[in-house]
Formats: structure tokens, C-alpha cells, sequence
């Protein structure tokens, strides 16, 4: 009977240890310090969220993590091919910055004619216009919206990931799980929303994907000006009062006033000193690039993604991502996973060390 009973407590002890060793598998840290950043994390990703392998940036990049920090330190999601319409694309988009250091590819010098940065309490967002055939975009292309959910929850683009340094208590950035981000031929806005705020959601909505920039997003997009502001929050896009407007449905009402700002500084027009992103796109338009496209799935089914108990998807289709250094304290690029399968695998584990045990009785 002793040494059943000791069995039992060693059995006991190997649950406990497991229990303790994974217990940060359960914990989602923002950002997460210690992780290093998975290749791609969603079932029909196209491009990665292990973007070192591009070093400082690169014209052939296929990073899908971008950021939102400052007038000259921001990110939009774009077509990686040539003459791209953006509903095409969406699926497949690549992160596009203003700043080497990422690993992704540049904003090339003069695109952007006109950018304008705000900052509230509940979220960042940019405002701008130029030429964004630059950045692979057919012209004449009205454009769309992406953002972390699309049809069946994998985002636009699949797997694509946004940080900001905006919201952190330490200069380094974390990950945003609410965003949207509006792209054409030559306006875009891009939208990050506070995490947890209790607000995101409805402040980074993602259903107005046909209502452009100046609907959702009304603000400050005159050319030949580059500025930074503090502003007030906006309200919530679509939202009446009591009543929520949805696309094609009636009529469409007035977008809500732009709201107000305050103590904006001025800033130089965008430039980040690399032409490669420029001569690669001049390279790609003279020998013909073809635009590449998928099929948006319109089925409701939730992303799948096999993970180990360490690197595991959360329950919640969101990611977790490490931060170090570079530019704005970031280097590796990715996602570390963690949360509902991780727990999973956690109790699976513990529990086939119980019944181990009870088997040797």
C-alpha cells in the first residue's frame, strides 16, 4: 500500500512539474520577449512572420508583419506582384514600410505625397495619398480593405501580423489584434486599435470593406503636408446611435466628422535613403509582371493550425509576437503562439501521466 501511495505521488509530482514548466503556455504575454517568431502561422499563408531571413529589408520580401509607430516609421499591407488589384490579392499581401530594419520591403522614395499621423488614446492611425501603383497596385484600382479577420477568419492577408510602439510601456512593440488597413492606387489609411481598450473592436471594424478611406477612416488626407497629431477618438465607423449601418443595405449615411486635434508637428516628406524597392518595380513593370490573385473562401470555418504545446495557436485565431531590437526595438520578425491548444496539450499531457500512474496500482 506504501509504495502504491508513493507511485501515486510521483505520479502526482510529474503532473505538478508539467503543470509548472508549461504554465506560460496559458499566459499571453505582449509582448512575448522569449519567443522566436514562427515561419507562418495560419493554413494557407503565402508569405512568413520569420522575416530575419530578409535581412534590413529586401524588393523580393514576403514578411507579413508590419507597424505603426510614428509619422516616419509605419507599414501598409500590399500586393507583392506587379498591375495587382487589391481584392485579388488580399489574401496574399506583404508588409510594405517606410523604415529599413523590418525586413520587408520598402516604401520606395516618393510614393507617398501627402501622410498624416495620429494619436489617441484608443488607437494610431496614418491618412495618405500618392502613388501606390509603387507599391504594386493596378491603376485605376479603387482598392480594398484588409484586416485580422476576412471570410473565414485567417485574415487579409492569411497570417498577416501588426505591432505598434504606441501603447507599450517600454518602447518596444506589441502586437495589435484589431486593425484595418484601406489601400488603392493613391489613397490609403491604416487604423490600429489599443488592445483590451474595450473599444477595439468597434473602432477597427471590418466589415465596411466596399466604404474606402474617408468613410471609415475620415481625417486629414491633403497632399504636400506630412504632420503628426494628437487627436480625440473618433466614432465608432457605421455606428448611429443605437443603430449600426451595414454596407448595401439602404442608403448609406454621412461619414462622422473627423474628429478634432491638437498639437501637430510638422514633419519631413517620407524618404528611407533605398531606391532598390523603386528600380525593382520600374524592373517588374518593363518586363511585364503579371498580377497573381486567390479565391476568397466564404465559408464561416474558424482557422485550423497544428501546433506544439510551446508554439501553439491561440483559441482566439490571434498570435503573440517577440520583440527585441531594431528600429523601433524589434528584430525578429513572427509569432510565437500560445494559448487554447497549447492548454490542450498541457492537460493531455498531464492526464496521461495520472492515469500512468493509477495503471501500476
Amino acid at each position: 500500500m506504501i509504495a502504491a501511495k508513493s507511485k501515486i505521488s510521483v505520479a502526482l509530482l510529474a503532473v505538478a512539474l508539467t503543470l509548472s514548466n508549461n504554465a506560460d503556455a496559458k499566459i499571453i504575454r505582449s509582448p512575448a520577449y522569449h519567443a522566436r517568431h514562427a515561419n507562418t502561422w495560419q493554413q494557407g499563408q503565402t508569405g512568413t512572420n520569420q522575416c530575419t531571413q530578409w535581412g534590413k529589408s529586401s524588393s523580393d520580401s514576403m514578411c507579413q508583419n508590419i507597424f505603426i509607430n510614428s509619422i516616419d516609421d509605419w507599414c501598409v499591407f500590399s500586393a507583392p506582384t506587379p498591375n495587382s488589384e487589391v481584392g485579388n490579392t488580399e489574401r496574399e499581401e506583404v508588409a510594405w514600410c517606410t523604415k529599413s530594419g523590418y525586413g520587408t520591403r520598402l516604401i520606395p522614395d516618393g510614393t507617398v505625397t501627402g501622410a498624416h499621423f495620429i494619436k489617441t488614446k484608443r488607437y494610431v492611425q496614418v491618412t495618405a495619398r500618392g502613388d501606390f501603383t509603387k507599391l504594386n497596385i493596378a491603376k485605376g484600382d479603387a482598392g480594398g480593405e484588409l484586416d485580422p479577420h476576412g471570410a473565414d477568419g485567417n485574415g487579409n492577408p492569411i497570417g498577416g501580423l501588426v505591432f505598434s510602439t504606441a501603447f507599450s510601456k517600454d518602447g518596444r512593440p506589441s502586437q495589435i489584434h484589431e486593425w484595418m488597413n484601406y489601400m488603392s492606387d493613391s489613397e490609403l489609411c491604416i487604423r490600429a486599435c489599443k488592445s483590451k481598450s474595450g473599444q477595439d473592436q468597434a473602432l477597427c471594424q471590418h466589415i465596411y470593406d466596399t466604404m474606402g478611406c474617408s468613410w471609415v477612416m475620415p481625417g486629414n488626407y491633403d497632399e504636400h503636408t506630412f504632420d503628426s497629431c494628437e487627436a480625440d477618438v473618433a466614432l465608432p465607423p457605421g455606428i448611429y446611435g443605437s443603430s449600426t449601418f451595414f454596407q448595401d443595405h439602404g442608403n448609406t449615411p454621412e461619414a462622422h466628422p473627423a474628429p478634432s486635434s491638437s498639437n501637430c508637428k510638422s514633419a519631413a516628406s517620407i524618404t528611407n535613403g533605398d531606391t532598390t524597392a523603386l528600380t525593382a518595380v520600374a524592373k517588374n513593370a518593363s518586363s511585364g509582371g503579371s498580377s497573381s490573385s486567390s479565391t476568397t473562401t466564404t465559408s464561416s470555418a474558424t482557422a485550423t493550425v497544428t501546433a506544439k504545446v510551446n508554439a501553439a495557436t491561440s483559441s482566439n485565431g490571434r498570435a503573440l509576437a517577440a520583440a527585441t531590437s531594431s528600429p523601433s526595438g524589434f528584430s525578429g520578425n513572427g509569432a510565437e503562439m500560445k494559448g487554447g491548444n497549447a492548454a490542450a496539450g498541457l492537460f493531455v499531457a498531464a492526464g496521461a501521466a495520472l492515469v500512468a500512474a493509477i495503471a501500476v496500482l
